[in-house]
């Protein structure tokens, strides 16, 4: 069994982490960290989990383990592994964005498994990427393959509400968040770094401008990204080359109906559907964004990295209704 510590354990990723290891036929976890709720049972902060788990909340670090998850606040990840120094076997996946750009990345790979997946196998540390990042990247990848992005690119893409983390803010209050929508970050949005680097990886001439538009949604979990851009192929070839770039990859699908986001929740899948009208072909990606956004993408990470089936663990179901 793998042995799996998780920093920052109390948080929405934190949790997610915790229910989805805890069902993974291949891992124990040893323990699961957090300063602020230490001697606290697990199921009393995560209350869906009792009945599965009889383990406590500690403050307690130590380094022998084979995996370590940090689901830290952007910014703390640097720091803790500076002042917690690890086992040089124990394999490191970062779900923060401390090391996703290239300029900070040093030895961590970019855990992207649809673009990097031999990467990432032989990797021992991991930057998971973004939810906002992952969901527009897998609308992307295809074109950018076949050097199809010649022009700006188009997006606007709704998150709900635990994308701004636990940590309560004037706009992640109830009050605030029920019945109401709000554009946030307009074309600065800090995902689009990782974006950009990602498609020059496979369009090393991509120098086009992102123009992303994201919204705070009026609900729980989930993410739908609208995309568009410029293209002169048919609907038929442009589907040809998203079921051909994704053809061996076991979480992303091609529809050929209209998609809505529940149909994703509590999966680690991305479905995407394809629209052309003129000379514009329109991508809508979905996902969930604390599973395939975050905690499901960095165990299908962790899967690759110590040579398990990909989807060991993730074989979750949706909520149709």
């Amino acid at each position: 069994m793998i042995k799996a510590g998780i920093i920052g354990a109390a948080g929405y990723t934190g949790g997610e982490l915790t229910r989805i290891l805890l069902h993974h036929p291949k891992v124990e976890i040893d323990y699961c960290y957090s300063r602020s709720q230490a001697g606290k049972k697990i199921s009393d902060i995560h209350t869906d989990l009792l009945g599965d788990t009889d383990l406590v909340f500690t403050n307690e670090f130590h380094q022998e383990i084979d995996v370590l998850f940090l689901c830290l606040p952007h910014g703390e990840t640097k720091p803790f592994l500076e002042n917690h120094p690890l086992s040089p076997t124990t394999k490191i996946i970062d779900l923060s964005n401390d090391f996703r750009l290239k300029r900070d990345a040093g030895d961590y790979i970019y855990g992207l498994p649809e673009l990097n997946k031999n990467s990432i196998k032989q990797a021992a540390k991991v930057a998971n990427p973004g939810c906002f990042a992952t969901a527009i990247q897998l609308a992307l990848l295809p074109l950018a393959s076949r050097n199809l992005l010649q022009n700006d690119i188009h997006i606007s893409a709704i998150t709900g509400s635990t994308g701004a983390g636990v940590s309560l803010s004037d706009t992640s209050h109830f009050t605030w968040r029920n019945s109401n929508i709000s554009v946030y970050k307009a074309f600065t949005h800090q995902h689009l770094g990782e974006i950009n680097e990602s498609l020059a990886q496979l369009q090393d001439t991509f120098s086009q401008t992102i123009n992303f538009i994201p919204y705070r949604g009026d609900f729980t979990r989930g993410i739908i990204a609208t995309v568009y851009v410029d293209s002169d192929k048919s609907m038929e070839e442009a589907r040809t080359i998203y079921q051909q770039f994704y053809h061996s990859e076991p979480f992303v699908f091609i529809s050929e109906k209209t998609i809505d986001l529940k149909q994703v929740i509590n999966t680690n899948k991305c479905m995407l559907y394809l629209e052309k009208q003129g000379t514009k072909l329109m991508i809508i990606s979905i996902i969930d964004n604390l599973v395939k956004g975050a905690s499901g993408q960095a165990v299908q990470n962790m899967n690759l990295m110590f040579d398990l089936e990909e989807t060991a663990g993730l074989k979750l179901k949706s909520s149709a209704y």
